[in-house]
């Protein structure tokens, strides 16, 4: 598949992506990785009119350790994460996590930043970015500002970004222990079922992806967990579990319960 055509502008600087954008509206799109953007442009479920390239703008593709948090910018690659020393030791389990994505050629293109602003329901990276309690730093014409992971995901393939604002980096804070655990499906390695699980003293922090149309906290395993894993029975409680040609909700419900004890235990 071919395509519709497009106009494409290189910008040099985030001011000037952001400018663009301000400029052209709904009639642009941003370009990291293109992991996203373009299989969908070649099916034609997306038509930008320009598309926006910011893949090369200086500071956007570095991971950088400053005192109790791990900063990845949001032109990074998976494999750029993956091989990262400063992930490895510091945030293992983002390690955990990009290990499960995609293959070689998507891992060594797709980038952190194009995935979370894709919002992609079964993604990898959301689920980890929630258990961290990571913020997602954003700039627009109004200027910086950073959104709490909570508050970013809004729907299926929608956030909290402004039409003019693009990702710049994502904050975590240094997580000592944590597991990221998915079941995938094996032709694309989505996520069926993602789940990452952060331990903080003696509780935990829980999140989920592919089970419904947002990513999301599982407060409720939370609240219930005691040092025991059959709070994982609260797994799906409160949400709208999915139904696709994967697998449908009954059975997406039950392996959610089955993958955050799996989490648990690890």
């Amino acid at each position: 598949m071919i395509p519709a055509k497009f106009d494409y502008i290189k910008a040099s600087s985030i001011s000037e992506a952001v400018n663009l954008l301000d400029k052209h509206g709904y009639d642009a799109k941003i370009l990291s990785g293109g992991q996203s953007l373009l299989p969908a442009m070649k099916l034609r479920l997306n038509r930008p009119e320009i598309v926006i390239d910011i893949h090369g703008i200086p500071g956007m593709d570095t991971i950088e350790e400053t005192g109790d948090e791990v900063i990845i910018g949001a032109n990074c690659t998976h494999t750029q994460i993956l091989n990262s020393e400063v992930v490895y030791k510091n945030l293992n389990i983002m390690h955990q996590a990009v290990q499960t994505l995609g293959d070689v050629q998507v891992r060594n293109r797709g980038t952190i930043g194009g995935s979370l602003a894709h919002a992609d329901p079964s993604a990898d990276y959301p689920a980890v970015v929630l258990a961290c309690e990571a913020n997602i730093e954003v700039e627009g014409k109004n200027g910086k500002r950073s959104i709490a992971a909570t508050e970013f995901f809004e729907g299926i393939f929608t956030t909290a970004l402004e039409d003019d604002e693009i990702i710049t980096a994502v904050r975590f804070p240094k997580i000592a222990h944590g597991t990221y655990l998915k079941f995938y499906q094996s032709a694309s390695r989505f996520a069926v079922v993602g789940v990452a699980v952060v331990h903080e003293g003696s509780g935990v922090k829980v999140g989920i992806t592919g089970v419904a149309d947002t990513p999301y906290r599982a407060t409720e395993v939370e609240k219930a967990y005691n040092g025991n894993s059959d709070a994982a029975e609260h797994a799906v409680d409160g949400v709208e579990v999915m139904s696709d040609h994967f697998a449908d909700s009954e059975y997406r419900a039950h392996l959610a319960k089955v993958m955050v004890k799996r989490a648990l235990e690890a």
